[in-house]
């Protein structure tokens, strides 16, 4: 890798990666297993670089990646064990920003899974219903279902106050 790729590369690593730490926090909920695929997501750019149309484009296909990544993660067999006989999986704290949450994503992050990776897209990372939909690859009016009932939900666990 040449300084050229090596700056490109940096530089996209970090407009993304919290991005990339919180999509995949909303279907990991082990700290460890969340740095893990954050960090393949970016090994997967970096072993087949490709060119992006723009910063939004490039955005989507991270976090395609990432979602896609988290599922298969969820599927391995390792993580089908039922029993670990025991062990717990440690939830140490982290510093960086990423793991700074207001007590709203906290509740977004209890969310069933289809719910909660729409839910943060949409607000958090300010995509419209119909880019979810591309991105994780559902129909629109689904996408619209699932943020219908997770504010419902946001609602019953956070007050009436509760603006969408």
């Amino acid at each position: 890798m040449d300084a050229l790729e090596k700056t490109w590369f940096l530089e996209l690593y970090e407009r993304h990666v919290d991005t990339v730490f919180r999509v995949c926090r909303t279907y990991l909920h082990n700290t460890a297993d969340v740095e893990d695929a954050t960090q393949n997501v970016f090994l997967k750019l970096l072993d087949k670089p490709r060119d992006f149309e723009s910063s939004e484009h490039e955005k989507a296909w991270l976090i395609r990646v990432a979602i896609n990544h988290c599922k298969d993660v969820l599927k391995s067999s390792w993580n089908k064990r039922s029993d670990m006989e025991g062990i717990a999986e440690p939830q140490a704290p982290r510093s960086d920003p990423a793991e700074t949450y207001d007590e709203t994503l906290a509740v977004v992050f209890e969310l069933p899974e289809n719910q909660r990776s729409c839910v943060y897209l949409y607000y958090y990372e300010g995509y419209s219903a119909a880019e979810i939909a591309a991105i994780v690859d559902k129909p629109h009016s689904t996408i619209r279902n699932y943020l219908s009932d997770a504010r419902k939900e946001l609602r019953k666990r956070l007050g009436g106050g509760f603006d969408e």
